[in-house]
């Protein structure tokens, strides 16, 4: 599998690259019909999401993702798969470990979230509380290395045209 793009964490007023996939769990346990589409192959899911940790929980406040309605294929936000909750909504269907790479590029590997950075930040997460967080240091990088979270590759799917 490709390496994916990254969700976002807002924490302490910083915005953190997220390798982990919190609404997961709330798709696969949900009754909601909302389908996201792939759209190339770094982003499998077919959303991103921005998430933030404030008073010791986890909220999920923003997404951008890709549906097909009707045979079209439509971008949708937070309102679509949480309507009334414009502007956030806390994540208790997640329960789980959060983790947040920093640093230079120490390792890259072509799959998921499987590279490793110098510092991995992880939050120890239960029913959406943050219980624990710890930052392991996973060691220096050359000078020359890739600083933070990126991706090295992938392929976009073009739209089908019907004649």
């Amino acid at each position: 599998m490709t390496a994916q793009f990254s969700e976002h964490l807002i924490y302490q007023g910083k915005e953190l690259t997220l390798c982990s996939q919190p609404l997961g769990p709330f798709l696969q346990f949900s009754a909601s019909t909302l389908k996201f589409e792939a759209t190339c192959t770094a982003l499998w899911r077919g959303y991103v999401g921005t998430w933030a940790i404030e008073n010791d929980r986890l909220y999920l406040v923003k997404l951008s993702g890709n549906v097909v309605t009707d045979g079209q294929e439509h971008e949708v936000g937070l309102e679509a798969l949480f309507p009334g909750y414009p502007d956030g909504v806390f994540a208790h269907w997640f329960t789980g470990e959060l983790r947040c790479p920093s640093g230079a590029l120490l390792n890259y590997v072509h799959g998921g979230y499987e590279s490793t950075y110098e510092i991995d930040t992880f939050f120890r997460v239960q029913r959406g509380v943050v219980l624990e967080e710890r930052t392991v240091v996973n060691g220096q990088a050359k000078p020359d290395a890739p600083q933070d979270y990126t991706l090295a590759g992938m392929t976009t799917f073009g739209k089908s045209q019907e004649d």
